[in-house]
This record gives structure tokens, sequence and C-alpha cells, in this order.
């Protein structure tokens, strides 16, 4: 585990990264699936096979979809069914968010989530980045009761939105604790840290292997999204975090 207060989640979208990055060393892991398209919720098996097979915290991603964060009656039903499955599993928390049309934060019922998800800790995830107001988003957050939230401060990526996280950090004055995420490595962690003043980060930490499949067919695509192979995927790095980690023990 990494000293002193600083903490790295690691995303991961399979049971194999899951334990690669707890050996690695990492204080929890955020499961989700379909990481091409922002992630979305895992399986209840791949739920219960990682619960069992990782001794430190599990947050579950609660998100029924990619796209926007404006969701209808029965995508909310999902969502709270998918947390009352994920607080019978075991999980130490869920990771959601939800904005109004006018891009506010959906307060009655993210509170209401937060609710259905005690005792578990509830992350406000990278909706709060397409928010209108980062400032009055913060508080309405907090009012919900959520314990976190994870952002890219209002950009692509959290090494260009550190000014954002930054204040955030300070006016969240322990009121809730602001992780960065999105694009943090072994060449930014240090520079994010210090920058934000944050103590928890969130990141994949991912190489691409190659499938062990001998017989390929080549020219059939079974995803929609061009350029994304079907002979290789990403998995987590247990040699990067590590060293992503102790950059970080090392500040």
């Amino acid at each position: 585990m990494i000293s002193g207060e600083r903490k790295i989640e690691i995303c991961c979208d399979s049971i194999r990264s899951a334990i690669t990055a707890m050996n690695a060393g990492a204080d929890r892991i955020e499961l989700c699936d379909n990481l091409i398209e922002g992630g979305t919720t895992p399986s209840y098996g791949t739920i219960a096979i990682v619960r069992d097979a990782i001794n430190i915290k599990l947050h579950v991603l609660i998100r029924p979809r990619a796209g926007d964060f404006l969701y209808d009656d029965g995508e909310y039903e999902i969502m709270k069914k998918d947390i009352d499955i994920c607080k019978k599993s075991g999980v130490d928390g869920v990771v959601t968010g939800m904005l109004n049309k006018n891009g506010s934060i959906d307060r009655k019922r993210t509170k209401e989530l937060v609710e259905i998800a005690y005792p578990m800790s509830v992350t406000f995830h990278r909706a709060f980045d397409l928010c209108r107001d980062p400032y009055s988003s913060i508080e309405d957050i907090i009012s919900c009761g959520a314990d976190r939230i994870l952002t890219s401060g209002q950009h692509n990526k959290a090494l260009d939105g550190t000014e954002l996280i930054s204040t955030l950090v300070k006016i969240a004055a322990g009121r809730i604790i602001i992780m960065p995420g999105s694009g943090l490595d072994e060449s930014n962690i240090k520079e994010i840290a210090v920058r934000t003043g944050a103590s928890e980060f969130h990141l994949t930490g991912r190489k691409t292997i190659d499938s062990a499949m001998e017989f390929r067919r080549d020219g059939i695509q079974m995803g929609g999204i061009p350029g994304i192979a079907e002979y290789s995927r990403k998995v987590a790095d247990q040699e990067l975090i590590r060293r992503i980690i102790n950059i970080l023990k090392n500040l």
C-alpha cells in the first residue's frame, strides 16, 4: 500500500487486471466494463468473482449505458438494482453520476442512490466534468452525501485540468475527496499530485497484449469502432503500476 494518505485506484475491466493491480500494490479497484466508451456496469458474474479474488477495496461503476448522463426512469431503476446487487455481493463502494438537462447535478436521484448504497462508499464520477458549473456542483454533490468526486478538471486529461482540480481540493476542505483521473501515468503523476494537492488518484495503468489465438480470421470486425483490434486487448501492467506507486511514495 502507498504510505501516508495518498491512495491509488486502478480502473479495471477484467478479473485479470483486478488481480494484477492488487498484486502491484493498488489501494482500490474500480471495476467496470466497456472502457472504450468510458465504462459501463460490469456483469453480476464479474462483480462476484472479482470480489472473491481480491482482498483490497472494490468499487463498481454504476452506469447503464454509454453516452450522456441524463437517464430515464427505466435506466434509473437499473442503477438502483445494480447498487443493490453490489451491496449484497460485499462490494465496498459504487461509482455513479447523473445530470439534469440543464447541466446541473441531479440532486434528488443522486441523493437517493447514496442512501440506497449506504453503508457503501459513493464516488460521483466524471459526469462532473460535463456539468455546467463546477463550483455549485461540488456543493450539490456534497449535500447528496457522496464521498468523493472523480474529475479531470473539466478537460480531456487531468494534467490540463490541474488548476480547477486544485481549486476544488481547496473548496472541498476535507468535506469530500477530489480524485484526479484521466490520462494519469508515470510521466505526469508527480506533477499532477504536486499541482493539485490531491490525496487519491485514478488511472488504468495498462499495456496492450496480443491474443493467444492461433487461427485468425482477418477482415472481420466484431465491434463498431474502427481501429479496435480483435486480436489484442489492454490489461493492467503490474510493473507500471508499481512504478507509479513508488513515485507517489517518494513525494
